[in-house]
């Protein structure tokens, strides 16, 4: 077999991979009490460099790209007074296909007074990618949910952009099982979206920040402690249905990761009078 043909045997290789945590209360320690997988999708040990008994988690997926084909089915299920962060080491890498599509759902559920701060890396659709990905989160009156989403489009530190490939991508949060937000991007290759003012505008980063609170007061918080670059970026932050929802578009993932990592260090106080901290996994 020649060097070609044995690289696009690899990247035409799929992996069918599942994930289901489940983290419950034990003597004031969250302990991760279910632990299922299959395929490439898998946490170490537990973290815990918290002094409330929060965990702090890594999904790791030991490929480091997903491929045309590929599947990842993620649930995660926080239990009554659980205290669980959840983030992983290295972006999402998207890699181009000429045939079918990756998918990507994950599942989360939040019950009373348990708190699930969701903080994956960003995914990064490389020029040609096919993508299918879905995130619903179930939340009670009394859950704690913060998490973001950030999605890179093309690879803009060497000048690729999205041209070519397909991106569908749902986000749906519901309370006591009724939605209260639904929302859905679908970008198709030289969709108007991707560079019309009413769009993306010709940015490849889109990032999005939600937290589930009832504190709307909060919103001017967060507003006073935007940074904005010079290079055209925009954040906006707003308050719907009980969601404080923040939006960037622009040019740097490092820039949008600054300004969720404040939000949430901000709403950390605020709202649970306990000071954030750094996953280590951010320091290396």
């Amino acid at each position: 077999m020649s060097i070609s043909s044995f690289k696009e045997a690899n990247l035409n290789k799929s992996w069918k991979a599942k994930l289901q945590l489940k983290f419950i209360e034990e003597n004031n320690k969250t302990i991760l009490s279910h632990r299922s997988h299959q395929g490439p999708l898998q946490v170490q040990k537990l973290f815990y460099p918290e002094s409330n008994g929060a965990c702090h988690v890594y999904i790791l997926h030991p490929p480091g790209g997903v491929v045309g084909g590929d599947s990842f089915d993620v649930k995660i299920q926080i239990e009554p007074n659980a205290k669980v962060l959840v983030t992983t080491p290295a972006a999402g890498k998207f890699y181009r296909s000429s045939g079918d599509e990756a998918s990507q759902l994950q599942s989360i559920t939040v019950a009373d007074h348990g708190v699930l701060e969701w903080f994956p890396s960003e995914n990064i659709f490389f020029r040609g990618a096919k993508a299918k990905l879905k995130i619903r989160v179930d939340l009670s009156e009394k859950s704690h949910f913060i998490g973001w989403d950030i999605l890179c489009l093309g690879r803009p530190s060497i000048g690729e952009i999205f041209s070519q490939g397909q991106l569908s991508q749902k986000l749906e949060i519901f309370l006591n099982g009724c939605p209260i937000r639904l929302e859905r991007l679908m970008i198709r290759e030289n969709d108007a979206i991707l560079d019309a003012k009413w769009g993306l505008g010709g940015k490849p980063v889109v990032g999005s920040f939600f937290c589930f609170s009832l504190r709307k007061d909060l919103v001017d918080l967060l507003r006073q402690n935007i940074t904005l670059s010079e290079n055209g970026d925009l954040l906006s932050i707003t308050y719907v249905e009980g969601i404080i929802l923040c939006r960037y578009l622009g040019n740097s993932v490092e820039h949008v990761k600054r300004n969720f990592i404040k939000f949430w260090q901000l709403l950390r106080l605020s709202l649970r009078d306990h000071e954030a901290v750094i996953p280590r996994i951010w320091n290396t």
